[in-house]
């Protein structure tokens, strides 16, 4: 219940008394299970994080494809991901945003999500066998990014839908390692 709150109302908007009525609990047995509100939002964002890294292992698992080939899948499955019914944004930049205290442990998650993002990447892009797979990993990153954080004013037919296209332009165009 938390999630969907947070997620669509925002998680400053959204007090612990309203997430434990829609739960259907007494808020003080929220405040049993989550000493403070912030508590309950690193709690949100933690989730959310592991759903995150379960999807986008799914996504490249190494099933027998060839890395290009699960990034390609990478970035077919997040448009999918992002379409206007179930995506109102990212999650993690959204808890960026209203959470700018980067001692904060849910704006912490965040972070550490963002950070996960890019190493993957870049083992994905290593595994290619370019010359540079932290820089491929970079713009890789970028235009993932870029999916997330225009998806929620552009739509799904604005830059997002272009994002596929960019991303197999990179990784097709990255030098070989010699």
């Amino acid at each position: 219940m938390a999630h969907e709150l947070f997620y669509w109302q925002g998680i400053r908007a959204v007090g612990v008394d309203r997430v434990a009525a829609e739960a259907g609990v007494a808020p003080t047995t929220l405040y049993r299970l989550f000493a403070s509100k912030d508590d309950l939002v690193a709690a949100y964002v933690q989730r959310a994080d592991g759903l995150y890294r379960e999807w986008f292992d799914e996504v490249t698992s190494d099933d027998g494809r060839a890395p290009l080939d699960r990034l390609r899948a990478l970035f077919d499955a997040q448009f999918e991901q992002v379409q206007p019914e179930q995506c109102r944004g990212c999650p993690y930049l959204m808890a960026l945003a209203e959470l700018p205290d980067p001692d904060h442990p849910a704006h912490q998650h965040a972070v550490g999500t963002k950070t996960w993002v890019r190493m993957r990447l870049g083992e994905l892009t290593a595994a290619m066998g370019v010359a540079d797979p932290v820089e491929l990993a970079d713009r890789l990153t970028l235009v993932m990014e870029g999916v997330y954080a225009s998806v929620q004013a552009l739509g799904v037919r604005g830059p997002a839908s272009r994002a596929r296209d960019l991303a197999d332009l990179l990784l097709t165009t990255a030098e070989p390692a010699t």
